[in-house]
């Protein structure tokens, strides 16, 4: 089973929490925004009609379209958006005055949390990044895996040697999040983050060393 063409599976994709309204529009195009992505989740961007977010948003198709032009211009925001907050979250670690392992477990403990209190918008970042990555700046504020290879870049690694290192952490990352979304692993994913920061450390020190 593909990550990429599988949407998660419906128990990961609580409906999202409504905000209240505001007379702006703000609070509207958040409440689009968070359904959207409950739905893009649970029955990807594809299995997903603009009806169905309106109902979900409590608006009508018209209202909705008034917000975001398209539903495919909603989903790339969703992704832009978020993602770009990953990143940045990963650069404040990176900014921190601490050794490079306390970085990588703050990291790797950061995206299990992610995994454990959002599934629906993990699995949104996971699932649909094949869609949306090509239209993601390559900087670290605004990119994961430019965010990770900076990190390790920072730490002394080769540009070349940084963004293989990176690539694999993130695998590291990922991959459980992938058994654990499909319910191959059990129980909160923060709980195997030591585990995990262990083997993505494991990774990098071989980078450092070789």
């Amino acid at each position: 089973m593909s990550a990429r063409s599988q949407a998660a599976p419906a128990r990961r994709a609580p409906r999202a929490a409504v905000p209240r309204r505001g007379r702006d529009g703000t609070a509207t195009r958040a409440r689009i925004e968070a359904e959207a992505l409950a739905l893009f989740a649970q029955k990807g961007i594809d299995g997903t009609s603009v009806r169905d977010i309106a109902l979900r948003a409590g608006l009508s198709e018209g209202a909705l379209y008034r917000h975001f032009p398209s539903k495919e211009e909603l989903a790339r925001e969703l992704f832009l958006s978020h993602y770009a907050a990953l990143a940045r979250a990963i650069c404040a670690v990176d900014a921190r005055d601490v050794g490079l392992a306390e970085k990588l477990r703050d990291v790797v403990a950061l995206a299990c949390r992610l995994f454990d209190e959002e599934p629906a918008l993990f699995a949104y970042l996971l699932i649909h990044q094949h869609d949306h990555l090509r239209h993601v700046p390559a900087t670290p504020d605004a990119n994961v895996v430019e965010a990770v290879a900076l990190l390790l870049r920072d730490a002394g690694l080769t540009p070349e040697r940084a963004a293989l290192a990176s690539a694999m952490a993130l695998g590291c990352v990922v991959q459980p999040a992938v058994f654990a979304l499909y319910g191959r692993l059990d129980g909160p994913l923060a709980a195997r983050a030591d585990e995990i920061a262990r083997a993505v450390t494991g990774i990098v020190e071989g980078a450092r060393g070789a």
